[in-house]
């Protein structure tokens, strides 16, 4: 068995029941679960490995809700800079037709490697075409290798632009094959247990990229096999527009009508669901993955958190895809959902506490998870530490949490995934960052051609 002890934070946030927030706090954890949060005495003196957070505050590791990792080889890519949802998409279609499974891997580091470094414990990752040889495996696979607890959603394309959907004919997949390879992944790779690294969501793509007797199929299966379901929905104007025209009705009625409510349920962005989406999303406990950075990239509009918590909404914080923010930085992007919800309902919007509480226990609950985002005993011992003695938080430190994402974000000093350190110091402990860089801009410029 191994110990952990984390001791002598300047401040400890807990997140716990009573929202605690210990100065000169620390963390005991034996194998990867924590035994014991505290200060001074109530905490082991001994471990197998100690770590002194002296000047640093540390808080539960932060949640990722919504992802596409292999976006990072298409990062700012010119043509793709300056239109909305529906033009981005049709630009890339073509681009991505020619990812490899070395481009899934790799991509899948890096954007892991730029999570760990900003914070992130936990993370979804949806993907949705797999062209040539890709398989969700080669993700999988990068995942076990950097140490991040991973959601990994087999995304799907079924309706190509033959059959009214926006995606080329060269990207979907037959139905059949999805729900069979999906199946086979469940089995292979999905933890249902406790404290789990790895888990299977279902999650078909959009309603302007699949059918609805794949969406119904898709929940079907989930639900037999106790995995969660994840999609994209009423993201834009154009996405309102093509469920009206196409299914008759709105995206929220859409979901509803399909079986796609419920707590085992997330949606990405919902930038536009409207008053009466919102009461049914609060009434069935569905989820809604934030993604303020992409949504306002790509001039989507600005999603109402504000209003989703009032209503009792299950609401996260995700980063999107990193060819639409074009950023993995999950306490940057924190900090852009505080400042967003201010411009649109108000400086009294977004507390910094709340929008903390989103991007950790809020992670949580969306995710079905009970053993991550908060530092008490029988939790994993996911927890990370910036620290205070920089210029980005320099005359702040009367309130430490509030800085965190009022001020620039500071520098991370340690990053802890069930129990194993995985940034020390600001470094990566897995690999060289430089070589890992370098090789992804090899496969981005081969990528683009």
């Amino acid at each position: 068995m191994s110990t952990l002890l984390v001791r002598n934070a300047a401040l400890l946030v807990t997140m716990d029941e009573e929202r605690r927030e210990i100065a000169g706090g620390g963390v005991f954890a034996r194998d990867g679960v924590i035994e014991a949060v505290g200060a001074g005495e109530a905490l082991p003196a001994m471990a197998d490995e100690v770590i002194d957070a002296r000047g640093q505050v540390v808080l539960p590791g932060l949640v990722n809700t919504h992802h596409h990792m292999f976006q990072t080889l298409t990062r700012a890519l010119p043509a793709a800079q300056d239109v909305d949802l529906f033009g981005w998409l049709q630009v890339l279609y073509p681009v991505w037709a020619r990812l490899t499974p070395e481009m899934l891997q790799v991509s899948t580091q890096l954007a892991m490697a730029e999570l760990l470094l900003s914070g992130c414990t936990t993370s979804s990752d949806h993907l949705y075409l797999y062209p040539g040889a890709c398989r969700l495996d080669d993700t999988l696979h990068a995942a076990t290798e950097m140490g991040l607890r991973f959601h990994a959603a087999r995304g799907s394309m079924s309706v190509g632009q033959s059959q009214g959907g926006l995606p080329p004919d060269r990207l979907v997949e037959d139905e059949t094959a999805i729900l069979k390879d999906t199946q086979r992944l469940i089995e292979a790779f999905h933890d249902p247990e406790r404290h789990a690294m790895q888990r299977i969501v279902v999650a078909p793509c959009s309603p302007f990229s699949v059918s609805t007797g794949l969406m119904r199929d898709a929940a079907l299966l989930a639900r037999e096999h106790g995995c969660h379901l994840h999609t994209h929905l009423a993201e834009n104007d154009d996405d309102i527009r093509y469920t009206r025209e196409t299914f008759g009705c709105t995206p929220a009625e859409y979901a509803e009508q399909l079986g796609w409510l419920g707590p085992d349920v997330w949606h990405a962005h919902c930038v536009k669901l409207d008053a009466a989406g919102v009461a049914l999303f609060a009434a069935t406990g569905t989820g809604v993955a934030h993604c303020p950075g992409s949504n306002m990239r790509l001039g989507s509009g600005i999603a109402p958190i504000r209003a989703m918590r009032d209503a009792g909404v299950p609401v996260a914080l995700a980063v999107d895809g990193s060819a639409s923010n074009d950023s993995g930085h999950l306490l940057a992007e924190a900090r852009l959902g505080l400042l967003l919800q201010r411009v649109g309902a108000g400086a009294m919007a977004m507390p910094a506490r709340e929008m903390l509480e989103i991007a950790t226990l809020g992670g949580a609950r969306v995710l079905g998870r009970d053993d991550i985002g908060a530092l008490a005993p029988g939790m994993a011992a996911d927890l990370v530490a910036f620290s205070l003695d920089g210029v980005a938080t320099a005359g702040a430190l009367h309130d430490p949490v509030a800085a965190l994402l009022l001020c620039h974000a500071p520098s991370l000093q340690l990053n802890v995934v069930q129990g194993r350190v995985r940034v020390r110091d600001g470094a990566l402990t897995m690999l060289e960052l430089p070589a890992l860089v370098a090789r992804h801009n090899a496969l981005a410029a081969r990528l683009r051609g």
